[in-house]
Formats: C-alpha cells, sequence, structure tokens
C-alpha cells in the first residue's frame, strides 16, 4: 500500500489523504488501521482548552515552532464542535498558525461531526495516523466551548488550559469542569490589564489544588512565556511518557466500549424499522393504550431475549 509508505515518511499528501479517509469512516478506513495499530500509541497527547477568544491558536502556532527548536516534531489537529451542521471545519486556525506550518508542524482543522461530544472516532484515528508518520507531541486545540473541553483532557496526557484577562472572566464564573482537569494553567495575553489579579486568582484558586499545577504567563504579542511554556512541555512530555500506560488503559477501554454500543446501537436500529412489535407497539402508544415506558420495556423484552 504506497499510502502506507508515504504515510511512514510523513509525506504531508498521504497524511492528509489518510485522515480524510478516518474522519469520513470509510470501509478503506479499517485497512490503514489494522495496518499501522502496533505502530501506535507512543505520542504524547497535549490537550489545549479554555475559552473562545483566549487566543489560542496564535499561542499554539508560536509553541510549536519553539517546541521544534527543542528536537521534537510537533502536529496540531483543531477540533471544531461547533461546524457538524455543514460537516465542514472552520480554515481559520490554519490562516493564523501559517508560522508553524513553515516550520514543518503539521496542522489540520477536523469537525466533530456531531457526535457525542466532540471526541469523535475520527478524532482518536487521526491521532493514530500522526502517531504512524513520526509526529509527537500532537496537540489537541478544541475551537468551540462546552462539554469539548473536559473531553478532550480524557484523551490528553497533558491537558492545558488557557485563560485571557479580557474574556470577563472573573474566576468565580470560570466553568467548574475546567478548574478540575489542568496540569498546565496559563494566563495568555499577558500584555493586557488584569492580567496580575486573574494570574494571582488562578494561582489562589486553583494552584492551591493538591494536584499542584504549573501556572504560567504568556504573551504571543510580547512573544514572552512561550520559551518557558514549551520547555515545561517537554519536561512534562517526559514524566506523563511513564504514566501513560495507565492512561491508555483508560483510553482503549472507553473507545472499545464506544465501538461495541455503536455496532449494537446501528444493529438495534436495523432491526426496530424491520420489528413488528416495534410497530404493534407504536400503534398502541398513538392510540394512547400504553405509555412510552411500558412500550419500550415490552419492545425491549422481545429483542434481548
Amino acid at each position: 500500500m504506497e499510502l502506507l509508505s508515504d504515510l511512514k515518511k510523513g509525506k504531508r499528501g498521504a497524511i492528509a489523504k489518510a485522515i480524510t479517509i478516518v474522519e469520513n469512516n470509510q470501509p478503506e478506513a479499517r485497512k490503514i488501521l489494522k495496518k499501522i495499530f502496533k505502530e501506535t500509541g507512543t505520542s504524547i497527547i497535549i490537550g489545549i482548552t479554555g475559552p473562545a477568544g483566549a487566543g489560542k491558536s496564535s499561542l499554539i502556532n508560536k509553541t510549536a515552532v519553539a517546541l521544534k527548536k527543542l528536537r521534537t516534531k510537533p502536529a496540531v489537529l483543531a477540533v471544531d464542535p461547533t461546524s457538524h451542521i455543514t460537516g465542514g471545519a472552520i480554515l481559520g486556525d490554519r490562516v493564523r498558525m501559517t508560522e508553524s506550518t513553515d516550520s514543518g508542524t503539521y496542522i489540520r482543522s477536523i469537525a466533530s461531526r456531531g457526535a457525542t461530544g466532540a471526541i469523535s472516532r475520527s478524532l482518536r484515528n487521526s491521532i493514530r495516523i500522526l502517531e504512524y508518520a513520526g509526529f509527537n507531541p500532537i496537540i489537541i486545540e478544541s475551537v468551540g466551548a462546552g462539554q469539548t473541553e473536559v473531553e478532550i483532557s480524557n484523551i490528553a496526557d497533558i491537558t492545558v488550559v488557557v485563560f485571557n484577562p479580557h474574556t470577563g472572566d472573573s474566576i468565580q464564573t470560570i466553568k467548574a469542569g475546567l478548574t478540575e482537569i489542568g496540569d498546565i494553567y496559563l494566563v495568555n495575553k499577558s500584555d493586557l490589564d488584569g492580567t496580575n489579579q486573574l494570574y494571582d486568582a488562578v494561582r489562589d484558586f486553583i494552584g492551591a489544588s493538591e494536584r499542584n499545577p504549573v501556572i504560567l504567563k504568556t504573551s504571543v504579542k510580547k512573544n514572552s512565556g512561550i520559551v518557558q511554556f514549551a520547555k515545561t512541555l517537554k519536561e512534562m512530555m517526559a514524566t506523563k511518557k511513564k504514566l501513560k500506560d495507565k492512561k491508555d488503559k483508560e483510553r482503549l477501554e472507553t473507545e472499545l466500549k464506544d465501538i461495541v454500543l455503536n455496532n449494537l446501537r446501528e444493529r438495534m436500529d436495523e432491526l426496530l424499522d424491520t420489528d413488528k412489535t416495534f410497530s404493534k407497539y407504536l400503534k398502541m402508544l398513538l392510540s394512547k393504550d400504553i405509555d412510552p415506558f411500558e412500550a419500550a420495556d415490552k419492545i425491549t423484552k422481545s429483542m434481548v431475549k
């Protein structure tokens, strides 16, 4: 398979093609994954999340360049949970990340296809393709807000939460979920007023927890704190590598359950479309002879023997 040998060489065209295949969940995707699976699971995944407007894309752009100078080979996947309606992903990130692309970082926006939360099958498999192509670390950026943030922490080895003093996020209003997931908290756009207050609040409110996360200030505009952030990430990559087995077991368990449930759901949909018992109880439900819970119980009993 020519695609696989080009993928192994890290050729951009091959990476783009393979990710498109796994995103669209074609039968080919299974063939590719079957062949590459043994050589995946080796990279450290860095999840970068935080409220919209925190300046994540520009920050990732600069950080990827700094990580490259530290002799790592970063790649970036920007997950856009809002675009599943059109199925397309926002391209703005790639436009804002041209500098890191020029330095050899691979960047891709992927839509989350409206799967439960944003961490869909396509993301897990896109990570595997990048691992096979030799990228490490793989940075996942959550473009939108909401449930994505906490989900990204489930898939990442290192979770970074980015705040900015002008998003009106007083520390009290920041979602509780975000205060529990970060390994590193960044006060970005630290050239703005209010930085020190936000930094102190994050330190007092989150830094005092038993997890003892790292809290840093960064400014893309002034190019300050970026090198420190990249160095912290590289040091943390070494520490997290030792804990990777436990995290991988959790991740694979979740993935396996997801796939099994998905298979069952598809099988159930087929069965329900042709099931006489289902249509019988649906009629009774329409004529109010039975309530929805009782109808569902009876259908379930007839199917799960």
